[in-house]
């Protein structure tokens, strides 16, 4: 059975996916490419008030979801500042050679994946993957058997996930699986590939037939039962987000937190 939480709809709920895609996927080029740790900053920041105020997700399941890109942002900022390279040294002691460089160039890092992973927590959290195979298809002209294989692909994940349960189940009912060492793991495995290998392949195989009788692979023109389209908060969020870069940069620049500007 798929988990589901509850959640208040918000207006980024109702953008067209096909936009809000493209548009994210800017955003992530544009930070890709962004080396003034003010403007990265702000665009950080940005993001984070996105996904806070129009995830329509509770703060406490937000603050879950975002423990995973804080670890990577101490991670990654962390090895960066200690064991980097830079002319200005801060602090040396043995391995560790922490200097201004190597000290903005980490923060910079750690406030890219912060930012990466704000704008795809967004884009998840208010997206239903439905609807955006649907505008796929709609928008993008993606030929319907790739976008519909994917979303059965997805409808099997959970019955997958009910059939390793039950199948853990009748093993060790059996008794198998209580062997240790390298043997009793290499049978365990093969107990559970064998199956579920076997079922996929029939799954598989049913709804290739399926998919075909209802001429899927055709070119003809086909309805939809979800019709997908463009409406004022597409205009809204296209208009947001181009202001917030254009804010983020200027203020970066105009009034930076510190006194580098690249640090490349």
């Amino acid at each position: 059975m798929p988990i589901t939480f509850a959640y208040r709809e918000t207006w980024l709920h109702r953008v067209n996916p096909t936009l809000k895609l493209a548009l994210c996927l800017a955003w992530f080029v544009l930070v890709l490419f962004t080396h003034n740790p003010s403007v990265m900053a702000n665009m950080t920041a940005v993001s984070l008030l996105a996904l806070a105020a129009w995830s329509g997700h509770p703060a406490k399941r937000l603050a879950l979801y975002v423990l995973p890109a804080v670890i990577l942002f101490v991670s990654s900022s962390t090895s960066m500042i200690f064991y980097g390279k830079g002319e200005t040294t801060w602090w040396e002691w043995g391995l560790i050679h922490v200097t201004k460089e190597s000290f903005y160039r980490g923060v910079q890092v750690g406030l890219k994946s912060l930012c990466f992973a704000f704008v795809g927590l967004a884009f998840a959290l208010t997206t239903r993957p439905v609807l955006l195979f649907y505008s796929l298809m709609q928008q993008c002209k993606v030929p319907p058997k790739y976008a519909y294989g994917f979303m059965a692909a997805m409808r099997l994940l959970p019955m997958m996930a009910d059939e390793v349960q039950t199948l853990r189940h009748a093993l060790a009912v059996r008794g198998v699986g209580r062997e240790r060492g390298p043997k009793g793991w290499y049978r365990k495995a093969k107990a559970y590939a064998v199956p579920m290998l076997a079922q996929s392949i029939r799954r598989a195989q049913r709804i290739a037939v399926a998919m075909e009788a209802k001429r899927f692979a055709g070119s003809g023109r086909r309805t939809y039962y979800y019709e997908v389209g463009f409406g004022p908060a597409d205009a809204a969020f296209a208009a947001g987000a181009l202001a917030a870069i254009a804010l983020a940069y200027l203020a970066g620049v105009q009034w930076p937190y510190v006194d580098v500007t690249d640090v490349r």
